[in-house]
């Protein structure tokens, strides 16, 4: 354990134990934080990941410095963060200042340049994003908010939607999301049960498109019995 405190020189096999440690607790820290510390990077969110970054390069660089401080102190910011999620889930007066409420970027086709100075982009960058979603036209934008975490949400003026079966007033097939039955050559035993299906009517279909379980890279069904396969090239 000597690689743990600070030496005057570490062997190469201690920069990597130092290296695995670190590796391992940075994936607990991040277990812990929860997903949307990973997902999307608010206030918050980018704060703790420089400082929890920075405070452990230092001990990875730097053999006269152990690793004891910079795991006390993460773990002292983790519990401070996880704190003030909860704390923002229950104070609105806090949600808004860590937090704060979106804010339109365009308006009924019109741009609110005040807002784009307020969230500190360009022009080019905003049509950048409505590139990103297929829209070449501002005026069809009937609204554009700039969220917390960074990304724009539009919406568009509702006689530039597609048509949806709804608005035509047609009748639609239920969802069903597909289960993989078969996948790299594998039948997966329990999928097949949870799609109230057997090794029988599997090999019922194997038979009827001339296959075998292991010339198959994937095989789903879903809940209208819609068999499909995608063969190994």
């Amino acid at each position: 354990m000597d690689f743990f405190y600070g030496q005057e020189t570490l062997t190469d096999i201690q920069w990597v134990l130092r290296a695995v440690i670190a590796f391992f607790f940075l994936l607990l820290a991040s277990k812990l934080m929860g997903e949307r510390s990973i997902s999307q990077l608010r206030l918050i969110d980018f704060t703790i990941a420089l400082i929890i970054g920075n405070i452990l390069a230092h001990p990875l660089s730097d053999e006269n410095l152990g690793m004891k401080g910079s795991l006390i102190t993460t773990t002292v910011l983790i519990t401070l963060y996880i704190s003030s999620v909860y704390a923002t889930l229950k104070w609105g007066k806090l949600r808004k200042i860590v937090e704060p409420s979106p804010y339109p970027l365009i308006k009924h086709g019109e741009i609110v340049y005040p807002n784009l100075k307020k969230a500190r982009i360009t022009i080019d960058h905003l049509l950048s994003e409505l590139r990103k979603d297929k829209i070449e036209d501002i005026q069809k934008v009937a609204l554009a908010l700039w969220e917390p975490d960074g990304t724009i949400s539009f919406f568009l003026s509702p006689h530039h939607q597609a048509l949806t079966p709804q608005v035509m007033q047609l009748v639609t097939n239920p969802f069903s999301f597909p289960t993989i039955v078969v996948k790299e050559g594998r039948i997966d035993l329990e999928s097949l049960k949870s799609a109230s299906k057997d090794m029988d009517w599997l090999q019922n279909k194997l038979t009827l498109y001339n296959v075998q379980a292991s010339d198959i890279l994937l095989a789903t069904v879903d809940g209208s019995d819609n068999f499909k396969i995608y063969l190994y090239e």
